[in-house]
């Protein structure tokens, strides 16, 4: 009787979570999390999303400060968004540019090859030429443009994670009181 009575005393209700993340922010949002008073409580991967991960969470429904605490895991959640917005970037303007130059690359070797079965073999060669830079030149111009874009970008993420790192703080002393 003693030990059912105790029991009763302690009892906690729990809320539970699921996200699906990309495997690439697993980390930041198991160690975010945890300052929102969430336990991790596995993780598993869907077949739909290739390269995302499920992860379960739980907490006590009767947290302390559990407005305040919503508000800053949305705050977390958003930071967590534009750092990877910020770091699609990187990738997105590069490519369009050599996906670009790589178009006008194989057009230019499509005429060279119309003009060669017409019997224009002078025309031939000088529509090959830029067609062959047009499809080696791509290459560079991704690697530079992403180089000049990380550059360019890596104060705000850095920035980002700054803010992050604020808000699980916040979060933290809140779980504390």
């Amino acid at each position: 009787m003693n030990e059912l009575t105790k029991n009763e005393h302690n009892f906690v209700g729990y809320e539970y979570k699921d996200i699906t993340v990309k495997q690439d922010s697993e980390s930041v949002y198991a160690d975010g999390y945890t300052h929102f008073g969430w336990t991790l409580e596995g993780t598993s991967t869907p077949f739909q999303n290739v390269g995302s991960v499920t992860m379960k969470f739980k907490r006590d429904r009767k947290i302390r400060n559990k407005a305040e605490l919503t508000r800053l895991q949305r705050q977390f959640e958003a930071c967590v968004t534009d750092i990877e917005t910020l770091e699609r970037s990187k990738f997105t303007s590069a490519s369009i540019v050599a996906y670009g130059i790589g178009l006008v690359g194989t057009a230019c070797m499509a005429g060279s090859v119309f003009a060669y079965l017409d019997n224009m073999l002078p025309l031939s060669v000088i529509l090959a030429i830029p067609g062959f830079a047009g499809w080696i030149i791509p290459y560079f111009s991704f690697s530079g443009i992403r180089r000049k874009k990380t550059d360019k970008v890596t104060p705000f993420i850095d920035k980002k994670y700054d803010e992050i790192y604020e808000v699980c703080e916040k979060a933290n002393g809140l779980l504390a009181k």
